[in-house]
């Protein structure tokens, strides 16, 4: 049976801007957006979406120059590792700061440090010294610093609002993200082609002001009291103790760790889609992300019209599933109009299968724990990442250059076959599905294991009411 906490109650939420009007929205979509009248949430939620819009931003302008001076689909696996390699190494120590400093103070401090990256970014480009190798260097910073302020992100969200309304205010938080992905890319498109990668980047640091404005409109978060004898180390064995000790958790994890390095390397690879395969410009490289950024936020809007029966553990595999089914499907696609409709069908079920997943461990771990936790979970989804784009890199110029191709088939075929690998894994875990992900556990009402594919789509034997 699931191990879970005796008394999972995150911390008290900041007071609410008119709490008493909750009984006024009872419309879906309002209520769906009622979250934002908790005044703290607001205040990060806002910051958090100039920060987004800013990063988008900049992750188009540097994929696009490494992509445009290298051509290779090797360096762009390189450049991920650059970026989310940190996260690998330092993304424990990060939650472990999460969990014992105020982690308002944290995201401020490495807002701080990323703000820095993003002006030395600025000032590379201005005087055209923004080499493959000094963009690595510059990217490797980055990610040092996002192995702290993304546990800070994660773990803040959860004190600001109730228990009840947090997978509302995960979903919000992943509409913000992905409606920066239809704004961010699409503008960095056109002033890459406009004025540069330097006006690009120059944005990105300006974001900041407004980032760091939302931040310090919260108040302090201290740390949860624990042991205080207990060594870091120990802290940090107890919590990947409890991910891996634990089925619902465990399979969480492991679910996430397949989307990262199975699909992560569409976007790694999308500037040679665009280049190499439909030999299209800057906006359009713009116009996918945007697209995918398009699919997430309708995505999200129809996070509110899943059943509240319908549990997290078939939501996760099946959307994991058709994840992969979609994105083989953009590899093969003969067009870009083609590529476009696809790309924007993975932003749907990209955002369900993050939002499902991330929703479940939150609901699932104890606030004196989160940060950590949170942390081996970023160590999957982002840590991981770089490995799916090395090993498409390993998979696809074998076979172009067996026969006779370039970075176009090489592309199509490293990001199809790890697509249809986790298109059939999360086939796999949709037959054989766990309930313990939505902290169950047997002789429970809802526990019920009996395989079956259709089973698994409908959720006919499974009205888990939450």
């Amino acid at each position: 049976m699931e191990e879970r906490d005796p008394d999972p109650v995150i911390a008290q939420p900041a007071p609410s801007d008119g709490a008493e009007g909750e009984s006024g929205l009872n419309d879906g979509l309002a209520r769906f957006l009622g979250v934002l009248r908790h005044r703290h949430y607001r205040a990060l939620w806002c910051g958090a979406a100039v920060s987004s819009f800013g990063s988008w931003m900049e992750a188009v302008g540097v994929q696009w120059l490494v992509a445009e001076q290298t051509g290779s689909t090797m360096m762009m696996g390189w450049l991920a590792t650059a970026q989310m390699g940190p996260t690998l190494v330092l993304g424990v120590v990060g939650g472990l700061a999460a969990d014992r400093y105020d982690r308002r103070a944290l995201l401020l401090a490495s807002q701080a440090v990323l703000m820095a990256v993003a002006g030395a970014l600025t000032l590379c480009a201005w005087f055209g010294v923004a080499t493959p190798g000094v963009m690595m260097g510059l990217m490797l910073l980055h990610g040092i610093a996002s192995a702290f302020a993304i546990p800070a992100w994660q773990t803040l969200t959860p004190n600001l609002v109730p228990r009840e309304e947090l997978s509302r205010a995960i979903a919000l938080n992943s509409m913000q993200f992905n409606l920066a992905r239809v704004a961010g890319p699409a503008a960095a498109g056109v002033l890459l082609a406009t004025h540069g990668a330097a006006a690009v980047f120059l944005v990105n640091t300006l974001t900041f002001v407004g980032a760091m404005a939302g931040v310090m409109a919260i108040p302090p978060v201290p740390p949860q009291r624990e042991e205080r004898s207990e060594s870091a180390w120990m802290r940090v064995r107890r919590a990947f103790g409890w991910v891996f000790a634990n089925v619902g958790p465990r399979r969480v994890f492991w679910g996430l760790l397949l989307l990262s390095v199975l699909a992560g390397p569409l976007l790694r690879m999308l500037p040679l889609f665009v280049s190499e395969v439909f030999h299209r410009a800057e906006p359009a490289f713009g116009l996918l992300l945007s697209l995918m950024g398009v699919g997430a936020v309708a995505g999200v809007i129809g996070m509110k019209f899943i059943p509240r029966w319908y549990p997290l553990h078939h939501q996760v595999p099946l959307s994991i599933a058709l994840c992969g089914g979609l994105i083989t499907g953009f590899a093969l696609a003969p067009s870009m109009a083609w590529a476009g409709s696809l790309i924007a069908g993975v932003g749907v079920v990209w955002v369900w299968s993050f939002s499902a997943s991330i929703t479940a461990m939150q609901l699932l771990v104890h606030d004196s724990m989160r940060g950590r936790v949170m942390s081996v979970i970023n160590t999957a989804v982002i840590g991981a990442m770089p490995f799916g784009s090395l090993l498409a890199s390993a998979v696809g110029d074998p076979v172009a250059a067996a026969l006779g191709r370039g970075v176009d088939l090489s592309a199509r075929v490293g990001v199809g076959a790890l697509a249809l690998v986790l298109a059939g894994a999360g086939v796999v875990m949709l037959v054989w599905r766990t309930p313990e992900i939505d902290g169950l556990g047997p002789g429970e009402p809802g526990y019920e294991r009996r395989p079956g594919l259709w089973r698994g789509i409908t959720g006919s034997g499974h009205r888990v009411v939450r």
